[in-house]
């Protein structure tokens, strides 16, 4: 990939993907880690998961 095509791909990235960064303790985001990978998941789907859950209607 050229420089250019690189740097417009990154671009237009940052213009539809947001970024979303938690502090938590070791233990636990190793304990969360574990239990995704039990589940088959990465944390990008649980937290998205966990977004859609919070953003629908409530039941």
């Amino acid at each position: 990939m050229a420089p250019e095509s690189r740097a417009e791909y990154f671009r237009r990235r940052r213009e539809t993907i947001g970024q979303l960064n938690v502090a938590v303790s070791k233990e636990r985001l190793s304990a969360l880690e574990e239990k995704l990978k039990n589940q088959g998941k990465t944390k990008t789907q649980w937290v998205n998961e966990k977004i859609d859950e919070e953003l629908s209607p409530e039941k």
